[in-house]
């Protein structure tokens, strides 16, 4: 069976297609991005004779999900969702000079077809039902941010106004909150992975709902390292020669929400909890600065976080030294 890849440039409006054949021949599509656009991008293929296709798209924003989801219901599709960086970096390595959605759909087919992306899978519904309402919670967040920031130089012209939508703001954020732990109660694995990671002091309801967002299902990730990358919080060297070499530093090539909320439990971790003290105080008497401690306790809270879940088991203060 003769495999072709499909490179996918998605927008919100359209995906812009190119499709790689066994001899290396491009073909060129766009479609709406929607239901009756992915029904035509599958009759295209095809009539192309794409009888065993490997389809690679970039995970930018959500706009991908739904294209991602109907491809990957269909059996002799495989796809791939991989990191922006990867193709930027792809796209250096060819020295392409051209931006465009076109061309970038050409850049994704060729890194499929050389790279061999691993197979995305679609997390099930209550996972997918819960990162949503994760996600909509943090934009409630931000907005009342906004909005205290402005009730302290507004106008008394739009103040009302103001003070209004702020109220909305806490309204809907309660109501959020209250859907998230009611969705967890109601799901049985969600909720044995809740308590699980209840136990590990320092992370609170609103990590812990973040956590199973992202990480409750442990078979996507080959080990704790894996999870550590998907938040872009493992280490990046820089040395060469003799000459350079610079301090590590944190990748931040991952999820940069993920790494967002991972801040405050870290803090809580490392200055309020007993074996968050002891990693932090061995740290410090090695010469650490305060934020790459902060930044270390981050990634010590997913190696911790990875561990009860994937041991099924609950945090044992004992293994930190407390």
């Amino acid at each position: 069976m003769s495999t072709y890849q499909l490179g996918i440039d998605v927008a919100k409006a359209k995906l812009d297609c190119a499709l790689r054949s066994p001899d290396g021949k491009l073909r060129h599509k766009v479609v709406v991005n929607s239901l009756d656009g992915f029904e035509a991008l599958k009759v295209w293929w095809e009539k192309q004779g794409a009888n065993g296709l490997h389809v690679c798209m970039e995970a930018t924003g959500i706009y991908w999900e739904a294209v991602a989801e109907f491809l990957a219901a269909l059996e002799y599709v495989t796809v791939s969702v991989v990191n922006p960086a990867q193709i930027k970096a792809f796209g250096a390595s060819r020295m392409v000079r051209t931006k465009t959605d076109k061309a970038d759909a050409k850049l994704i087919a060729e890194f499929c077809a050389e790279r061999c992306p691993q197979r995305w899978q679609p997390p099930p519904p209550a996972g997918q039902t819960l990162r949503a309402m994760v996600l909509r919670l943090e934009s409630l967040h931000i907005m009342h941010t906004q909005e205290c920031n402005r009730q302290a130089v507004v106008r008394p012209v739009v103040k009302d106004s103001v003070d209004k939508h702020l109220q909305w703001l806490d309204q809907e954020i309660a109501a959020i909150s209250k859907a998230i732990r009611d969705h967890i109660d109601n799901d049985p694995s969600l909720r044995d992975k809740r308590r699980l990671l209840d136990s590990i002091p320092g992370v609170g309801e609103r990590t812990i709902a973040v956590l199973l967002a992202f990480m409750a299902d442990t078979q996507r990730f080959g080990n704790a390292r894996q999870a550590v990358a998907f938040a872009g919080l493992d280490p990046r060297q820089h040395e060469s020669g003799s000459s350079v070499k610079a301090k590590p530093r944190m990748s931040k090539v991952g999820h940069a929400f993920l790494r967002k909320m991972l801040y405050m439990p870290a803090m809580v971790a490392a200055y309020r909890t007993q074996w968050g003290a002891i990693f932090r105080r061995r740290l410090e008497a090695s010469g650490k600065p305060p934020m790459l401690i902060i930044g270390a306790m981050m990634r010590k809270i997913i190696h911790v976080a990875f561990g009860v879940l994937k041991s099924e088991k609950p945090f044992d203060p004992t293994l930190h030294g407390a």
